[in-house]
């Protein structure tokens, strides 16, 4: 048994940056399932939103959020994100995140889909690596912090389920996934920080890890878990055989990038007044609806009205991979399709990343804040894990200390080695297929009740199989994903109405009153709680 005085489970940039927040004064434990470069953070291609300029306004980047959010963001995470976001970019700024510089040797702002003004600011069009790779070294290097990579989460120990009064967690089971073994940390606090669940769909723009592992740990630890149902797509995936989940980020339509058909004609303003800068549900509704009218496989982007320097300038990822691929960007269109991109439900939390269980945080996309509401406002999330992680740094350094208690040991003892792993990738085939087929951009009744009844038969193969075998990585993925699919059907039979991201042909209109969707586990209640405050 390891201890320490925080866990932290996920190496993202909300994991990363709270660890560093907490080693000066902490011992801390970072566990991530592959390394610290692996989660979706460095993938991020586009930007941190913040108000920077003078001719921007909190009250713009407030009310471009909400209207973002289809009016389901809450209006106190809404406004702590945006009015801590400059001390977030300054922070950055000090650990030497190389940020793109403007003419006048000032930070160069960008704009993206649903915003009012320029006020992204970015490195080049690969932030999230740049700043990653920053967060990553500084991390390493720490001596508070040890980096347990190759490492999953198994599930989280609390009092209840060790049979005590009340429900504080107290640290996680976890597997090596190099060496098979399971090792038990004990932890004053612990931290949910492992990303969403994108996986859960056949297309997607995620990265493998992720499968949702700190929403199902969380909920089955006795979290609420709230607005599931709102995923969202991203409007822009490369359409190619070659290039699996490669993005083409927001800032290509920000800086003129217009979506056509194969005939060349535009479509957007058909669509919205905004057109290209319309948010990503709107525009990810109106490839999908072009795709399905024309029986198309994929649209088309094209930025090539823009000079050849200025691409390589602002877009180098995009362009060199494109090239790769022999796409030329500068003389052609790039063809794209939607893809599952970020999760806005998660584990509901306060503003000081609090979830309901004693001693346990949840930030990042495992998280729902409140900011996101029914569709995430293009380069917050980055700004979202930079903000919680400092608020839940300074509510668990103002906590009193607990000494991290002695724990039983995982037991092996009734199970055995599996003996046919084909239903695992089997299952997960499957649930990916059902889940783009029957849960994807456009939903009906009638197709999200197919879908659960497929996950409730699932649900019980892959209980079966884990109570009965050891467990490995991909068993626990598979696991965790089934859950985060249940609930995000669960959640989107709950909503009659279409509200940003869920568009339910069977409810089309919108309700006057925007209320979140959420859903307490069972072990909720055998904590003592008594529903939905």
């Amino acid at each position: 048994m390891f201890r320490y005085d925080t866990l932290i489970i996920g190496s993202g940039l909300a994991g990363l940056s709270l660890a560093l927040k907490l080693a000066e004064n902490q011992k801390v434990a970072v566990i991530t399932k592959k390394t610290l470069l692996d989660g979706a953070s460095a993938w991020a291609q586009g930007g941190i939103a913040a108000v920077t300029s003078p001719e921007d306004s909190w009250e713009d980047h407030i009310h471009d959020t909400h209207v973002a959010g289809a009016g389901l963001c809450d209006p106190a995470a809404t406004r702590f994100v945006v009015e801590n976001a400059k001390e977030a970019i300054d922070w950055l700024i000090a650990q030497s995140v190389p940020f793109t510089r403007d003419e006048d040797n000032g930070y160069h702002l960008t704009r993206e889909g649903g915003h009012s003004h320029r006020r992204i600011l970015h490195a080049a069009d690969a932030t999230g690596k740049a700043i990653q790779q920053t967060i990553a070294d500084k991390a390493k290097s720490h001596p508070n912090i040890a980096i347990l990579e190759h490492h999953i989460g198994i599930d989280l120990i609390t009092t209840g389920k060790l049979g005590y009064q009340g429900n504080r967690c107290l640290g996680a089971y976890v597997l090596n996934t190099l060496t098979e073994e399971i090792i038990t940390i004990a932890a004053r606090n612990t931290v949910l920080a492992t990303g969403g669940a994108g996986k859960v769909y056949l297309f997607t723009t995620n990265p493998d890890t992720a499968t949702g592992d700190g929403i199902a740990m969380g909920w089955r630890a006795g979290c609420r878990v709230s607005n599931m149902e709102f995923i969202q797509f991203h409007p822009t995936c490369l359409f190619h055989p070659h290039a699996k989940s490669f993005l083409i980020s927001e800032a290509v339509r920000g800086e003129g990038g217009l979506l056509k058909l194969p005939d060349g004609t535009r479509f957007m303003q058909q669509h919205d007044e905004r057109g290209e800068l319309a948010p990503r549900d709107v525009v990810a509704r109106a490839i999908d609806f072009e795709m399905k009218t024309h029986g198309l496989d994929c649209v088309y982007q094209d930025i090539s009205h823009q000079p050849e320097e200025f691409l390589k300038q602002h877009f180098p990822t995009i362009h060199s991979r494109c090239l790769e691929l022999g796409i030329d960007i500068s003389r052609e269109a790039i063809p794209v399709v939607p893809a599952a991109h970020y999760t806005c439900g998660g584990i509901q939390v306060d503003l000081h990343g609090r979830t309901d269980i004693d001693n346990l945080y949840a930030v990042g996309e495992t998280s729902n804040t409140g900011l996101h509401g029914a569709n995430r406002l293009a380069s917050n999330s980055l700004l979202e894990c930079l903000v919680y992680a400092d608020a839940a740094a300074r509510d668990i350094l103002s906590r009193p200390s607990l000494a991290a208690p002695d724990l039983p040991l995982w037991d092996e003892s009734q199970v055995t080695d599996a003996d046919e792993a084909v239903v695992i990738s089997h299952n997960w085939a499957e649930l990916r297929r059902f889940m783009w087929d029957y849960v994807g951009i456009v939903r009906t009744t009638k197709r999200l009740q197919r879908a659960q009844r497929r996950i409730h038969m699932l649900h019980e193969e892959i209980n079966e199989y884990y109570n009965h075998f050891r467990v490995s990585a991909d068993l626990l993925e598979l696991r965790n994903l089934v859950l985060c699919a249940d609930l995000i059907v669960q959640s989107a039979l709950q909503r009659h109405e279409s509200r940003g991201l869920h568009y339910s042909k069977d409810y089309p209109d919108t309700l006057p009153v925007a209320v979140p969707s959420i859903i307490e586990s069972p072990a909720y209640f055998a904590a003592g709680n008594s529903g939905t405050p």
